[in-house]
């Protein structure tokens, strides 16, 4: 009888050695991004139960790095690894609880925003009323005014944006740290896009205000030769006919 248990208690020392020897080679594997052969080994340790290997092999089936993401099946292979008390695996139902929770934050980096706020406030910069000629002093001075606030404005808004990028920064990071893989790269996708329409937006919208202020300017100026050259016409008229006069 000793002899048996004794036999018995070696062979659950062998299959323990071996279990350990199988679950380093996982760990190497997996560091070595051979993906391929981790998978392997994780999931045959937790068929049998080995709850490490189980919170590894849901991490990778969660990343994406076992195939396509599955959270339905990372949630399982959690689940059983928190039951026989793996941290890791605790830690991460915490995180799909919260994930759950948060799911309405979560979108709105990925597809709701729209960069609004770098666009407001101090950096709202509406466009001046440019008129197609000025004649009178005191238009001509609200133009150039205008024309000159808004260009302040804009050269901070570019300013703001240059320094806001990329946008992925603005991510609150509770949220960031609930993101999947390819949650956060649609995310960096998206505020990319965001980035440039605003980027684009902007710049359209500066060309045509150059452009419409150019043409104010030069028939403005034009406008004030004439009308110079027409008072100073009519001075030298004056001036003659006091001489022919006298």
């Amino acid at each position: 009888m000793k002899r048996s248990l004794s036999c018995l208690t070696l062979s659950l020392l062998l299959c323990g050695t071996a279990f350990a020897g199988e679950l380093e080679n996982a760990h190497a594997a997996f560091a070595k991004k051979d993906f391929a052969t981790a998978i392997k080994l994780y999931t045959k340790l937790a068929n049998a139960g080995n709850p490490e290997a189980q919170a590894h092999l849901a991490q990778m089936v969660w990343y994406g790095e076992a195939g396509v993401p599955d959270e339905t099946r990372a949630r399982e292979l959690f689940t059983k690894a928190a039951a026989k008390g793996n941290k890791v695996a605790i830690a991460s139902l915490d995180v799909m609880k919260q994930r759950t929770e948060r799911r309405a934050d979560i979108d709105y980096w990925i597809k709701g925003y729209d960069g609004a706020d770098l666009k407001s406030g101090e950096f709202r910069c509406p466009a001046p009323r440019i008129p197609s000629m000025s004649k009178v002093n005191d238009e001509i001075d609200r133009v150039s005014a205008s024309v000159t606030a808004w260009q302040n404005c804009y050269n901070k808004f570019v300013t703001n944006l240059n320094a806001a990028s990329p946008l992925s920064k603005r991510i609150p990071a509770d949220i960031a740290k609930l993101m999947s893989k390819d949650e956060t790269e649609a995310s960096h996708a998206h505020l990319e896009r965001v980035r440039e329409n605003l980027a684009e937006e902007a710049k359209v919208s500066s060309k045509l205000i150059l452009a419409d202020f150019a043409a104010w300017r030069s028939a403005t100026e034009a406008y004030v030769a004439e009308h110079n050259a027409m008072v100073k016409g009519a001075g030298a008229s004056s001036d003659s006919i006091r001489t022919k006069t006298r």
